[in-house]
């Protein structure tokens, strides 16, 4: 949790001022990025409150769709914290707000931000174990595992965030401040155990993350091979009907790019954030080193790249969508569009359930 950042309260002195122009007060943190979250906020909290909607129709009937759930949750909360920081990037909020950013609001974000980090941890095991695996079901045993193991995750995120609330008490001595002067000692200490946790949270995901794609490339290369090595690899023939049926080959080639829209959105929202923050946190910790350009383009970039991370809560629906047969159904279904519609829009020959494994139809919700 970033415990840099710094509030303008007034701008009736020069020190204020010089400040400011250092520390960040600049058109892209109080016009640019609160633009861009408010857009963030309207279309997320729609696609989100959309999804939970449909979650709650569909039974927790696998590994893959209790991860999804949990996710879902964390994006709704991460969602809801945009407005706090578009009232307090543009300095529109009052003290008391800019005070609740600190303390409650960016606690939260980034909370939500490991939660989800977390799952596409377990997501990528899951897919994992699907292809190299394929036949191996699941029992209600191991789905009650899985709903502990994600209340477990919960509950050590909260214990591991929390004391950053509690231990933020301060009251702002000047009307120019960083969010680490509201903290106690106790405070700034476990604010660092907080970071080191989370590094720790993050890298050893990423290596989770980079294995098991490694694994399923592999294994999707040998599949593919094999199909071609048989002479059906991209063949098409004609059905009774007058219509088309993929064969096998088309349907694994179709599935890579699903199976690695999970990887993509990890990549996108979380790899450029935990690689920026590294100089931007040594900018701040070690100020004599850094002008004050250099420090401000290590804010901007650190910046930047958080806006990616929030964009998670955008993105995670398309991975509920063409990952996800059983949400897709029940959207349609709900919405009562006709039948085929899901079809269409996946560009698919059919949208019938063939088997519950990523190497036959990464649609299909498992």
């Amino acid at each position: 949790m970033e415990s840099f950042t710094t509030f303008p309260l007034s701008s009736g002195n020069h020190s204020s001022r010089t400040n400011s122009t250092c520390s960040r007060d600049n058109v892209l943190k109080t016009v640019v990025f609160p633009v861009l979250y408010s857009f963030l906020f309207l279309v997320g909290l729609t696609l989100n409150g959309v999804a939970v909607w449909v979650f709650f129709r569909i039974p927790s009937k696998s590994h893959f769709i209790i991860y999804l759930k949990n996710i879902v949750v964390a994006d709704v909360i991460m969602t809801l914290t945009f407005p706090f920081k578009v009232l307090s990037d543009s300095n529109i909020g009052s003290t008391g707000l800019r005070i609740f950013v600190c303390r409650v609001s960016s606690v939260l974000f980034y909370l939500t931000m490991y939660i989800s980090i977390l799952f596409f941890g377990l997501i990528s095991i899951d897919r994992c174990r699907k292809t190299l695996k394929p036949f191996r079901g699941t029992n209600a045993a191991r789905l009650a595992r899985r709903k502990v193991l994600s209340g477990a995750i919960w509950t050590f995120q909260l214990i591991l965030c929390l004391p950053n609330v509690f231990l933020t008490s301060k009251t702002p001595k000047s009307p120019y401040f960083k969010c680490s002067e509201l903290k106690s000692d106790a405070g700034l200490y476990w604010h660092e155990v907080v970071n080191y946790a989370c590094q720790v949270v993050f890298w050893s995901n990423l290596v989770t993350v980079v294995v098991c794609y490694t694994l399923i490339t592999k294994e999707l290369y040998r599949s593919y091979s094999r199909t071609k090595s048989q002479g059906t690899g991209a063949t098409i023939c004609k059905a009774s009907s007058g219509g088309t049926i993929r064969k096998p080959g088309q349907a694994k080639r179709k599935m890579s790019a699903n199976v690695f829209l999970v990887l993509a959105v990890f990549f996108v929202c979380f790899v450029p954030f935990h690689f920026a923050r590294v100089p931007y946190t040594i900018s701040q910790t070690h100020v004599v080193m850094f002008d004050c350009k250099l420090k401000l383009f290590f804010f901007q970039l650190k910046e930047s790249t958080l806006f990616l991370s929030s964009s998670n809560s955008l993105l995670d629906p398309l991975i509920y969508f063409f990952l996800c047969k059983s949400f897709r159904t029940t959207l349609f279904k709900t919405l009562k569009l006709p039948h085929g519609t899901c079809s269409r829009l996946l560009k698919r020959g059919s949208d019938t359930d063939t088997d519950s494994t990523p190497m036959r139809d990464s649609s299909v919700c498992t």
